[in-house]
C-alpha cells in the first residue's frame, strides 16, 4: 500500500448531522420543502452539487449564493472548533507515521482547513482536497482519484477510510482498498458495506486493523 486517504465528515469530524440541520433550516427559512430522500442524497455531493439540489427543493436563490450562505452557517457552527471525533486525529497520526496521508472530502476547503488547524495535522496531511475542486462529488470517484494523483500514487495501491454509502461507493469506484467506519446516524447500505476490506466499530481501531 502506498498511501491512505481519509474522508472527513463522519470519519474525523461528527458533522453529518450538523450539515443536515443547517441545510434543513436553510431550506425551511427560504420557503423550500425538505424531502425524505434529501439527507442521504446530498451525502458526498460537492458544494456546487448540493447548492443546486437545495435550489431544486424550492430555494429561489442562485446556487452560488445558496452555497455561500450555507457555508457561512457551517463556519459559524465550527466557531468554537470542529466537532472532532474521539480517536480520529490520533488515528491519522499513527497511520501517517507509516504512510503518506490525505483527506478527500465533500466539505468546502475552509472547513477542511479548520479541522487541520484545530488538530495540528496541517503538516502531516500531504493533500487535503475538497470535491468542489473536481468535476463530480461522491459517489463518483473523482475526488479520490485526484487526491491520489496529487500524492503521486496510483489509487489502486491506496486505502480509503469512509463512513457513508456514497463515500464507500466513491472509494470503491476508484479501485481503492476500503476501510469502513459506518456512520451511526446514517448507516450505509449493507450491500455496499459488504464490499469493504474491513468494517471498524470506531476510527481508533484503524491502526490496529492495519497492523501499525
Amino acid at each position: 500500500m502506498d498511501a491512505v486517504v481519509f474522508d472527513l465528515d463522519g470519519v474525523l469530524v461528527d458533522s453529518e448531522q450538523i450539515w443536515d440541520e443547517v441545510r434543513r433550516a436553510y431550506v425551511a427559512g427560504h420557503g423550500g420543502t425538505w424531502t425524505d430522500e434529501a439527507t442521504r442524497a446530498q451525502q458526498g455531493m460537492s458544494t456546487p452539487e448540493w447548492a443546486e439540489y437545495l435550489a431544486g427543493l424550492g430555494v429561489s436563490l442562485p446556487p452560488e449564493r445558496i452555497a455561500e450562505e450555507v457555508i457561512e452557517r457551517m463556519v459559524a457552527r465550527y466557531a468554537a472548533g470542529p466537532p472532532v471525533i474521539a480517536g480520529g486525529p490520533e488515528a491519522v497520526r499513527a497511520v501517517g507515521a507509516a504512510y503518506p496521508v490525505a483527506i478527500a472530502s465533500s466539505s468546502p476547503q475552509v472547513l477542511i482547513t479548520s479541522f487541520l488547524v484545530a488538530t495540528g495535522l496541517e503538516d502531516l496531511v500531504k493533500v487535503a482536497l475538497s470535491s468542489e475542486k473536481v468535476a463530480k462529488g461522491k459517489p463518483a470517484p473523482d475526488v479520490y482519484l485526484e487526491a491520489t494523483r496529487l500524492l503521486g500514487v496510483d489509487a489502486s495501491r491506496c486505502a480509503a477510510v469512509e463512513d457513508t454509502t456514497n463515500g464507500l461507493k466513491a472509494a470503491l469506484a476508484a479501485g481503492m482498498t476500503v476501510y469502513a467506519v459506518p456512520n451511526p446516524h446514517f448507516p450505509p447500505d449493507p450491500a455496499v458495506l459488504a464490499q469493504a476490506a474491513a468494517v471498524l466499530g470506531e476510527i481508533g481501531e484503524l491502526p490496529g486493523i492495519m497492523g501499525l
